[in-house]
Order: structure tokens, then sequence, then C-alpha cells
């Protein structure tokens, strides 16, 4: 196995994804995060999905660092999870650790079989 295998294969969401504290935690400033290299597999048919998830959020007191946001989105790429639970895991992930001001995700899934999938999550529509 590869190191970045070994890496991406052995990344715990518990222990793995790095915050930093957030120097400017004074000023309301939006970080945006595109990862156009998203993978999973179909739970029905085991096909690969593959999706660019797109992240904005204002943070708060922390911020995460990317090389370990890089190795959890990874992390997706041997298993078995539909469009909706994958968007909606990365989504609570992220605001269980950040706790940021507002957090908005969205998959945007690649076309497969005349379909596209587009999942959109933002702490700003949401209904308390």
């Amino acid at each position: 196995m590869k190191y970045g295998e070994k890496m991406v294969n052995e990344f715990d969401i518990n222990n793995d994804l790095e915050l930093w504290d957030n120097p400017n935690s004074e000023n309301d400033y939006e970080v945006n995060i595109s990862l156009p290299e998203f993978t999973a597999l179909c739970p029905r048919s085991g096909y690969p999905d593959f999706a660019t998830i797109n992240i904005g959020y204002i943070p708060e007191k922390k911020v995460v660092e990317l090389k370990a946001l890089k190795l959890y989105i990874n992390s997706f790429r041997n298993r078995y999870i539909s469009h909706e639970a994958a968007a909606n895991e990365i989504y609570n992930a992220l605001c269980a650790a950040l706790k940021p001001r507002s957090l908005k995700l969205s998959a945007d899934f690649s076309p497969r079989g005349n379909v596209h999938t587009i999942i959109i999550i933002d702490s700003q529509k949401q209904i308390k």
C-alpha cells in the first residue's frame, strides 16, 4: 500500500480532522473551498459516483486545515453511500467540529444514467 492510500484508509474524522485557531474571529469572513475529486460508491450498484463538493463557511473560533479536509473527503472513495447521506455526513461533521457562524455545502454529482443530482445544505436556510 502506498503512503497516500494508507493515510486515506486510516483517516479518522474524530481524531484526524485538524482544526486551527481562527486569528481573525472578530471579523465575519467567508472561507470557500472546492473539492472537485469526491468519489464514493453507489450503495445499490457499486458503480462509482463522482462529485464536486463546495464548502462555504463563516468561521467562529476554528478553521479547518485543508490537507486534513482533503483526506477526509478522500476517505469516502471506497464507501457505499448515497448522494444524500454523503453530503449530510460531511455537513454534520464540519458543523460539529467547527461550530461555524454559518455553513453551506453543495455536492454536485456528475450525471449518471441521465440523472444529475445536486445536494445543498445551508445553515442559513435550516428550520430550527
